[in-house]
């Protein structure tokens, strides 16, 4: 079952949600902010980044190649270390399942 993360000063408010147990990332369903302190349970994270809705944020470190996890299934690898409340996402994380996916675009036909 998911568990929400909320705040030190709003505990209740969900900022940020654990969709699975096994999960590496939360989901942010509030913009985070570098400074931010983010409950899950009775564990805090310190955000280390700027983060927007939907994007997620590293619950512990992960090496470079390591699997990230949300809903409890690999959604691709680490391109880098990441420390553990640092934003997870496009800079630092590939789909090991479309390697052609890419924000970059070509006019090439």
């Amino acid at each position: 079952m998911s568990a929400p993360a909320g705040d030190s000063v709003h505990p209740q408010a969900p900022r940020a949600l654990l969709l699975h147990a096994d999960d590496n990332v939360l989901v942010c369903v509030q913009a985070l902010h570098r400074g931010d302190r983010v409950l899950v349970g009775e564990e805090a994270i310190d955000v280390l980044d700027d983060i927007a809705v939907g994007h997620k944020l590293a619950r512990r470190a992960i090496a470079a190649g390591e699997k990230v996890f949300r809903y409890g299934a690999p959604i691709g690898s680490a391109t880098q270390a990441i420390q553990r409340g640092a934003h997870v996402h496009l800079h630092n994380l590939k789909s090991d399942h479309i390697s052609s996916h890419s924000r970059s675009v070509t006019n090439e036909r």
